[in-house]
């Protein structure tokens, strides 16, 4: 999988789901505008349901509950964490990256521009909250 960098500040979101299917990121907008979402609205990081919604459209599922993050070997080939989670007047945030494991390795995608690289394996500096497992749909994985 290809890392996406995030072209807006709080792009993070379409940032991922545009890793996972393996589109730009001026596609996973679009396809973003085109259901109401935007990388502006604050919902897209403090809640599931838009990044859920962006998955479906592009042909991805994701599980339909968060899961409590409890280590790197317990989490599934694809997966969104919440990282950097935080609350902000009485609302939760966090930062969407991207775990994935493939060819006997293991990573996380992180959108952010100012990283010197999207790809990381510095997995005791990150600290997941939840994350959600991500399938293509039809897929019984």
């Amino acid at each position: 999988m290809k890392a996406v960098v995030q072209e807006e500040r709080t792009g993070c979101g379409i940032a991922a789901v545009a890793a996972i299917a393996g589109v730009s990121y001026a596609r996973a907008k679009a396809v973003a505008a085109s259901l109401g979402i935007s990388a502006q609205d604050r919902k897209l990081w403090s809640e599931t349901k838009d990044v859920r919604r962006l998955l479906a459209e592009l042909g991805f599922r994701a599980a339909g509950a968060t899961r409590p993050f409890r280590s790197w070997s317990e989490l599934p080939d694809c997966a969104l964490l919440a990282i950097k989670w935080h609350v902000e007047e009485g609302r939760p945030f966090w930062h969407w990256v991207l775990f994935v494991r493939e060819l006997d390795q293991q990573y996380v995608l992180d959108s952010k521009a100012t990283l010197k690289t999207s790809v990381r394996t510095d997995f005791g500096r990150m600290k997941p909250a939840w994350f959600l497992s991500v399938t293509r749909k039809g897929s019984r994985k």
